[in-house]
């Protein structure tokens, strides 16, 4: 019964191999160990870093990792900064990227969708001196609505003062012009320019003649008269033409 009672509780050491499931669990753990560990020194190597990529002349950000001296590129970043697109097909995918400015390959893209955007491109210094041109008249417009409707004096000199600032801004969006994208954004420009000065000769006119009080009595009742909304429409329209690089024509600005 002693001898009994003093071996309770303990597992001889030649008993494990009488324990298969144990032995299982052993191996299993020490797979697991050696997984982990794999991973972690792998992990380790693999660090992701956003780098500048030039693709057809444009720059952007990818994402790159390098694997045991090899650098790797995410596919989705290179055809985003390129302008391209990406295809998935079964086990097949198309990268398809634009032709580049620099590179001439005729036979990719044909030479009349190029001289249609060289057409109707913009120079960089004319979309500069287009926006400020915008500027001016806003500010000449606005200043008279705002006189107007509040019963302030307005004077023709006053009036002028505004008109000269705008049209030395239309000078020098001419002199800046290039390309007959640039020549064609021009015109709707100076088209601008000539409906706000007839808005203001007007708006002086009714001043000398007392006639203003109809704007005063409403928020909304010179911004509603047919010639306003018209110069608002073809400023809103100008302003997203001018940022797209590209010249557009729009019946507001006629």
């Amino acid at each position: 019964m002693g001898k009994s009672s003093g071996s309770q509780g303990e597992l001889p050491v030649n008993d494990v191999r009488r324990h298969p499931t144990r032995e299982r669990q052993w191996d299993q753990a020490l797979v697991l160990l050696v997984l982990v560990l794999c991973c972690g020194v792998i992990a380790a190597q693999i660090k992701p870093e956003s780098k500048s990529f030039v693709v057809n002349g444009k720059a952007g950000d990818a994402t790159v990792v390098q694997i045991s001296g090899r650098t790797y590129v995410d596919i989705e970043n290179l055809a985003r900064i390129g302008n391209g697109s990406l295809g998935f097909n079964e086990d097949q995918i198309t990268l398809t990227l634009p032709c580049s400015v620099v590179g001439k390959s005729p036979a990719v893209t044909p030479p009349e969708p190029n001289h249609a955007v060289a057409r109707t491109s913009l120079s960089q210094s004319f979309m500069v001196a287009g926006i400020e041109t915008i500027a001016q008249m806003r500010e000449w417009a606005s200043t008279m609505a705002y006189a107007i409707q509040n019963s302030y004096g307005v004077t023709e000199a006053w009036a002028a003062d505004y008109r000269e600032r705008a049209a030395n801004s239309v000078r020098l969006a001419s002199s800046a012009a290039s390309t007959e994208g640039d020549r064609d954004a021009l015109q709707l420009l100076t088209n601008e320019f000539e409906n706000v000065k007839a808005w203001s000769d007007k708006l002086v006119e009714a001043k000398k003649s007392m006639d203003t009080a109809k704007y005063s009595s409403s928020p909304n009742a010179l911004r509603d008269e047919p010639l306003s909304q018209k110069i608002i429409n073809c400023g809103r329209f100008l302003g997203t033409m001018l940022g797209s690089a590209e010249f557009k024509d729009d019946r507001s600005c006629h």
